[in-house]
This record gives structure tokens, C-alpha cells and sequence, in this order.
């Protein structure tokens, strides 16, 4: 009989008393993916490099005790809406909906108790060649003022030698808005290597983005091409080589913290390529979002430890995350984040690795 690819077990407690479990999820050689009920949260993710060895990737922490102490977002599902929404505000059938504001003038990742703060649901668990967990939640009408009640499923699955998939889906009852992601920190050279991540070369497919505010709401123009600019990554380069430059936008963003604008009506393709110097890991992240958030880790100050004890400083990390544009909700110019009853919301990101030629 094959070994099981699937473990499952108690990660922590929460104050209440209820468990958070952690399932991991085994590909081929040492690829793992682990996953924490609480936040649907992607606690680590263990990839090959070069030499032949296996590392984890995201940063994090290595007990439960860390996620309850920080909202970092580190791993979580994201929701329910990803980025920001300025003033918290938007129209919906003629009148203004008003979210908490949790950063600054804006609303930030579903407020100020999102989804990664929610004890999720381990629903399926599935075996054999490309073992999955599903994790649901159920949001209220209401929540953080968000109208409808909102069925929400996301599945992790290892799709390859050493690729995960992941999926997320929506439903509601009413009419609303929904954008969600995942916002793990990458470092390819492993979580607790002390290295930057200025030094990986990044690909991004896109030919514009979205210029923002110091607020870092998108302004009020069309996306910006990226050509003649820091932010040209159509072709690889180290993500630190123009990132001090005296260029309006990155002082807006402290670094990047920018959306790209993707190419997909709606279907899967590459939108992102980051390799790390030294370990030889690439990493391949697919999506069928109209977005890409990258942010190379600016906020990250030094107050708090993550995975070995480590602290964590600007730039140890950086986020890739697929998802409808920013402050969509009051812009008619971008793809739309509206669900109506009867509807699907549908998120798919894949993250293919695998390593350097010699």
C-alpha cells in the first residue's frame, strides 16, 4: 500500500478552546505544503533547490501562538475583499455602503477582523496522487458591513512534483463584492536564510500597472505603462536594482506595492517568475486574475520573530498576489469584484516550482 501524501493534526488553540488543525500536503521527493485551519493560512511550503535540498519558502511562524500575536498576513486567505477600498466606501444599488477604515484613510483586506482571522472549516480531505483539503467559511450578512452572506471554499492541491494549486470560490445571497488571494511571503532562498529578497530576479507579465497615492489607492487615470520605467520587469531583473531610485512612486509605495495589470480574460496563464541567486529555486506562479499585487516587503520593521526565532526586517519577503484590481468597487473603469446571487466567484493561482540548470 502507498504511504499516505496526507497528515493531519493539532497546530494550536484558540483562546475559546477550539482547535486550529494543520494538514500537510506531500508531492514528490520532499515538496510539502502545510496548512492551518485558521486564516486557510499556507503556515509552510517546503521547495527544492538546486543542490538537491528542500527548504521552507514562506515566511511565518513555527507556532500558533505567532499568527494570534501579529496580523501580518502571513499565508492567509485574504478576503473579503484583497487591497484596499478608499474611505472604506462604495455604491451599491444607489446607495453608499461604509466598511471600517483599518489603514489609514482606507480599507485594508476585509477589515478589521478578515478572513484571516476566521476558524475555517477542514470540509474534504482527498487522497492519491494530487491529495487536496478543502477549508470553508461562511460569512454573515454583515460582516465588517459587507451586505450578503457569503459561502466561501478554497482548496489547496498538489497539482504536480512541486506545484501547488490553489482555488477559491464564492457565493452570496444578495449582491455584493468579493476579492480574494493569498499573501504569502516568498523568499526562495528559505524562510529563515537572513538573505533579501533584492537580489532575486523577478519576471512580471505585464506591460502597465497602477499608479497610487501616498495612500496607495490607485489616482485617477488609466494604468500606467510600465516602459522607461523602475517598474519594467518584463524582462528579469534583480527586484532591488531600481528600487531606490528617486521616482515618485516608489516613495508612495515605500518600494514596490503595486498592482500589475494582467492579460487574462479570465483564463490561467504565467504572471509571474522569481528566481533566487543563490539556492537556484524558481518559482511560477500562474493566475487567472485581471491583477498582481507585488510588494516587496516595505512594512516589515523588525518588531516582531517569525520562523526560527528569526526577526523579520524590510525586504526579507516579498508578495505576489493575484486579485481584482484595488478600489475597484469605485471604479467602473476596472474589472468588476460584483457577485449576484445564482453567480460563482472563481480564483485559481498555481505556483510551479522547480530549479536552475547547472
Amino acid at each position: 500500500m502507498a504511504a499516505s501524501r496526507i497528515t493531519r493534526d493539532v497546530f494550536g488553540t484558540l483562546p475559546d478552546g477550539r482547535k486550529v488543525e494543520r494538514v500537510v500536503l506531500r508531492g514528490e521527493g520532499g515538496f510539502e505544503a502545510r496548512i492551518i485551519s485558521h486564516g486557510a493560512v499556507l503556515q509552510a511550503l517546503i521547495a527544492p533547490d538546486a543542490k538537491g535540498g528542500y527548504d521552507d519558502v514562506v515566511l511565518g511562524h513555527d507556532a500558533f501562538a505567532g499568527y494570534l500575536a501579529e496580523r501580518k498576513f502571513f499565508g492567509a486567505t485574504v478576503g473579503r475583499y484583497a487591497n484596499r477600498i478608499a474611505k472604506g466606501q462604495f455604491p451599491l444599488h444607489g446607495e453608499t455602503v461604509q466598511l471600517p477604515v483599518n489603514n489609514g484613510p482606507n480599507a485594508l483586506h476585509g477589515g478589521l477582523d478578515g478572513f484571516d482571522r476566521k476558524l475555517w472549516e477542514i470540509a474534504e480531505i482527498e487522497e492519491g496522487a494530487e491529495p487536496a483539503v478543502v477549508l470553508t467559511y461562511i460569512s454573515p450578512h454583515g460582516e465588517e458591513n459587507y451586505p450578503g452572506k457569503l459561502d466561501v471554499r478554497v482548496t489547496y492541491r498538489v497539482t504536480g512534483p512541486a506545484e501547488l494549486s490553489l482555488v477559491m470560490e464564492a457565493r452570496t445571497d444578495r449582491t455584493t463584492i468579493v476579492n480574494l488571494t493569498n499573501h504569502s511571503f516568498f523568499n526562495l532562498e528559505g524562510a529563515t536564510s537572513g538573505t533579501s529578497i533584492l537580489d532575486h530576479k523577478l519576471t512580471v507579465a505585464a506591460d502597465h500597472f497602477l499608479a497610487i497615492d501616498a495612500t496607495a489607492i490607485p489616482l485617477p487615470e488609466p494604468p500606467r505603462a510600465v516602459a522607461g520605467t523602475p517598474f519594467d520587469f518584463r524582462r528579469a531583473r534583480p527586484v532591488g536594482e531600481r528600487i531606490r531610485e528617486s521616482d515618485q512612486q516608489l516613495r508612495n509605495g515605500r518600494g514596490y506595492d503595486h498592482t500589475y495589470c494582467l492579460a487574462r480574460d479570465g483564463k490561467l496563464a504565467l504572471a509571474a517568475r522569481l528566481e533566487a541567486p543563490r539556492s537556484g529555486r524558481i518559482m511560477e506562479l500562474f493566475t487567472d486574475q485581471p491583477g498582481l499585487q507585488v510588494y516587496s516587503g516595505n512594512y516589515l520593521d523588525g518588531t516582531i520573530s517569525g520562523k526560527g526565532g528569526r526577526l523579520i526586517r524590510q525586504s526579507d519577503a516579498m508578495c505576489l498576489e493575484p486579485h481584482i484590481w484595488p478600489d475597484a468597487p469605485n471604479r467602473p473603469d476596472f474589472p468588476s469584484p460584483r457577485l449576484d446571487p445564482g453567480e460563482v466567484y472563481r480564483h485559481q493561482t498555481v505556483y510551479r516550482f522547480s530549479v536552475r540548470s547547472p
